[in-house]
């Protein structure tokens, strides 16, 4: 009888953990973290803790640094090990500074000397979780599932063999292409490549977080740096220490921000806001944008040295339109991956259906496929999706995709020609060939009134050939 493995649970994901041998310290974070809704379970010890994540995940961790057994930097250690992204507050009663240093270079969220104002705990607490589930969002934990770089076109061997070649390299890269061809996973898959695999893969998009904020998000700030600052922040420099920092569209940084960039480029060092004293950054940064950086350069929006400084090596990423040969098999992909996320039976594609996805020029890239991919999922009838059942937008029916004409016909064309070969067709340019040149050659005869040397030189073929093909194509001239 063949055994039956046995799938255990992931362990839930619970709110805050307060590690503190003081039942006192305990009783004060009970109270304040129940009174603001914040779920959350305490322990006396680090070892207790460390036996409870069979069963729970920390979103954040509050540890006292000096315990009987484990000490709070050991506790710290283990959990960045097995949990890198939960952010760790050590606090303690001896605010000296070697354990301020110890603390801060074990990668401590924040320091909270005791005793403490037990509102600015809780809003450490709130900064913590936020930042906790910032990381989810943008550096899952290594152990989690790694997003595929799917591509069988050349234009994508080529940027894989780029990044083998990158594997031992700590150069800055650039990576450009347009928007949704999949920056940030080509990122990823460098980091993950690189010798700075075991150290943080920290991303942040530059232009989506205010310029007021941005300078502080980057380089962190120093305590009644500017209103608001109540405590010293790491920023994301400090947070990427060791390992690798993606500035997603560089190109829309402030010009004073590209300024500090640079001296951290060019000389390793930076300030937090507000600080005097000088931080060392061992940290790889790679950079992406969808913008014409050189344009930019030229209109005096980007800085010259600091453009050099990123486009170390640049890696291009090719638009859909390039790689249309990966769409069928892209497509399957995100149907599964949709399939799995929502819990439901994955849908298919019809060959007719997929020869007309690989036919679209997909603006969106890499990104709207998989949005399509989703909406598939959810909202197509039946398990079998055919062209009838894709959005009125893609199949090109909608009031907006009427309003460009320019593009329409082609359009038109490339699916009719999917379509047909998708169906096992052959021989299928004649048949639409002869629709072709029937078409121009009753709308010009229409245009001249019927008269066939005006209508043949604006068509650019000589009367004779005019008339030859009037014959073969069987035109009614009369109509």
């Amino acid at each position: 009888m063949n055994a039956v493995p046995i799938s255990l649970p992931d362990p839930a994901v619970s709110s805050v953990w307060i590690i503190d041998d003081d039942r006192s310290i305990r009783w004060v974070f009970e109270k304040a973290l129940a009174r603001e809704g914040i779920a959350h379970r305490t322990f006396g010890t680090a070892q207790e803790a460390l036996d409870y994540l069979d069963d729970e995940l920390p979103q954040v961790v509050v540890s006292d640094i000096r315990m009987p057994g484990l000490s709070g930097l050991e506790l710290m250690q283990r959990f960045k090990e097995r949990l890198p992204a939960t952010p760790v507050i050590i606090m303690t009663a001896y605010s000296d500074l070697e354990s301020a240093v110890a603390a801060f270079q074990g990668g401590a969220f924040e320091y909270l000397p005791k005793p403490f104002d037990v509102d600015h705990a809780v809003d450490l607490v709130r900064r913590a979780i936020e930042e906790s589930r910032r990381q989810q969002v943008e550096a899952p934990p290594e152990n989690a599932e790694t997003p595929e770089i799917l591509g069988q076109a050349p234009a994508m061997q080529e940027v894989f063999r780029a990044i083998g070649r990158l594997a031992h390299s700590h150069a800055t890269v650039l990576i450009t292409g347009e928007s949704g061809t999949g920056k940030e996973l080509v990122a990823r898959a460098l980091h993950r490549h690189s010798p700075r695999a075991g150290r943080a893969f920290i991303a942040i998009n530059t232009a989506a977080i205010p310029k007021d904020l941005l300078e502080s998000e980057l380089f962190g700030h120093e305590r009644g740096a500017f209103t608001g600052a109540q405590t010293m922040r790491r920023g994301r420099f400090e947070q990427a220490e060791g390992g690798t920092l993606f500035l997603d569209e560089i190109g829309d940084m402030p010009p004073d921000l590209q300024t500090r960039l640079l001296r951290v480029l060019s000389d390793g060092q930076f300030y937090r806001v507000g600080g005097h004293t000088p931080l060392t950054a061992n940290v790889r940064v790679i950079a992406a944008t969808h913008q014409d950086l050189e344009a930019r350069v030229r209109q005096g929006l980007f800085r010259e040295d600091l453009y050099h400084r990123l486009n170390v090596i640049r890696l291009r990423l090719p638009p859909m339109r390039e790689r249309r040969e990966d769409i069928p098999m892209l497509a399957r992909h995100f149907l599964a991956k949709s399939a799995r996320d929502l819990g439901v039976e994955g849908k298919r594609l019809t060959d007719a259906a997929l020869a007309f996805l690989a036919a679209q020029d997909w603006a969106g890239n890499v990104r709207q496929l998989e949005n399509l991919c989703h909406w598939m999922t959810v909202m197509a009838p039946g398990q079998v999706v055919d062209v009838k059942d894709l959005p009125p937008e893609v199949r090109g029916d909608s009031p907006s995709s009427a309003a460009s004409p320019e593009s329409d016909w082609r359009r038109a064309l490339e699916r009719e020609v999917a379509a047909r070969l998708a169906r096992g067709e052959s021989g299928v340019a004649d048949p639409l060939t002869r629709d072709f040149e029937t078409a121009l050659i009753v709308k010009a005869l229409a245009h001249t009134g019927g008269r066939r040397i005006e209508a043949a030189t604006l068509l650019g073929i000589g009367r004779n050939t005019l008339t030859r093909k009037i014959q073969e194509l069987k035109i009614d001239t009369k109509e």
